[in-house]
């Protein structure tokens, strides 16, 4: 399916990666015909500050996310999330989605990562042997198949660990003094620091360690955009 994409959203986005679900009626804007499709496009702001799109034509949502959740810090007392940053997150939330998870765990937001694909931090891991298919194999292994006809929610909530991993690449960029933006590579290290995670083990099992954490923490950290 083709892109559908605009400039002033911070990030490309194909409608065949999100969701076909429908969404409420309420707070919904109606643009002109001329943009995106071709047809009326309806915006809707829903509770992880994101942007829900839809196209009247088809039955094709997909969700454009500004920030990503946070328990410790306020919004105003952080810098802002990478568009590749933001968009691993949205697409491990929906690979949680595609494995019927009842939640966004740390294994979700590596292989959200991977799924990217074009941040340092993706191509770091594939440069060590730490591949997309690989980790969904391990995490199937590891958290198992969700039965059959479960249906996870819109957006699974983060688990408790996962939410500790998106915090602690908060403070890793926040420590480090540098300006610029929250990248993956700060997810990747914050996947790496919740040591009892399923991200973690799975990284572990893959081949990933401290040494390796401290060489792409030291190579990259400051390159993404």
């Amino acid at each position: 399916m083709a892109t559908k994409a605009s400039s002033f959203l911070p990030i490309s986005i194909s409608t065949s990666q999100f969701c076909n679900e429908k969404i409420n009626n309420s707070s919904l804007l109606s643009l002109p015909s001329s943009s995106f499709c071709g047809n009326k496009l309806l915006i809707s702001y829903s509770k992880l500050r994101n942007l829900a799109l839809k196209c009247n034509n088809q039955s094709t949502i997909f969700t454009v996310l500004s920030t990503l959740p946070t328990k410790k810090f306020t919004s105003q007392k952080i810098p802002k999330w990478s568009a590749r940053a933001i968009r691993s997150f949205g697409l491990g939330e929906l690979e949680a989605r595609k494995l019927k998870y009842p939640n966004t765990g740390t294994e979700a937001l590596l292989m959200g990562i991977l799924i990217e694909g074009t941040s340092p931090a993706a191509k770091f891991l594939r440069a060590n042997g730490i591949t997309f298919f690989k980790v969904r194999e391990e995490t199937v292994e590891l958290l198992g198949k969700s039965e059959m006809y479960f249906f996870s929610p819109e957006h699974p909530p983060l688990t408790e660990q996962a939410q500790g991993a998106l915090d602690r690449a908060i403070e890793e960029k926040l420590k480090s003094g540098d300006s610029g933006e929250i990248t993956t590579t700060h997810i990747l290290l914050g996947i790496w620091s919740e040591k009892e995670s399923a991200g973690h083990n799975i990284l572990e099992t893959l081949g990933f360690n401290d040494d390796k954490a401290k060489e792409v923490a030291k190579s990259f950290q400051n390159t993404e955009y």
